[in-house]
């Protein structure tokens, strides 16, 4: 197996530690956190670094993953995607085997579609975002880089979701509207 080590160490990890589990393509080799952090483990795995450790590590190690969540602002994520692709890290995308992602479907790097998510086909998931529980990605819709999708969310067919947005758990979007960037829609809303 591949190792990857994964950035950031909170709840958002723990769920990302179980998909990559599942999905058994890696072997994680460590959590890079804050660092008063350091020497504590998450699930079993040790927290290795901080964010300075980052360009040694990818002296080490091919494969990071950035594993926290967002919700009021995606500029942490956005930070330590940049700062991991800059020292060299390749970000795959993760997909649980419980998940369905059409083949006609793209998912872009650093991108994890969670446990029971379905991404239907024409759909284009962009960098670096969550794509989380349960959520119903329809036809034609466009998630663009650093977005959460949360939990048992339905974007439905030919929504464009720009930069930056978090989608609250249980949200409904009608069809083919835009939602700008950075926006916060939350729980339970129903987008139209």
């Amino acid at each position: 197996m591949k190792e990857i080590i994964l950035i950031g160490g909170g709840g958002h990890c723990k769920s990302v530690i179980d998909v990559i589990e599942q999905e058994g393509r890696f072997k994680i080799v460590g959590i890079v956190d804050k660092p008063e952090l350091i020497g504590t483990n998450v699930l079993g795995y040790s927290v290795i670094g901080n964010d300075s450790d980052l360009e040694n590590l990818a002296k080490i190690y091919t494969y990071a993953l950035i594993t926290v969540g967002q919700i009021q602002s995606a500029e942490l994520k956005i930070k330590l995607f940049s700062i991991a692709t800059e020292v060299g890290f390749t970000l795959p995308k993760i997909i649980s085997p419980r998940a369905y992602v059409s083949q006609y479907a793209s998912i872009g790097k650093g991108t994890i579609v969670m446990h029971d998510a379905l991404i239907n086909a024409g759909a284009i998931i962009g960098k670096n975002c969550i794509i989380n529980s349960k959520s119903l990605i329809e036809h034609d819709s466009a998630i663009h880089d650093h977005c959460h999708v949360s939990t048992n969310t339905i974007i439905n067919g030919g929504v464009m979701i720009e930069t930056g947005c978090f989608i609250g758990s249980n949200a409904v979007t009608r069809e083919s509207i835009t939602i700008r960037k950075n926006s916060f829609i939350k729980a339970g809303s129903v987008v139209k």
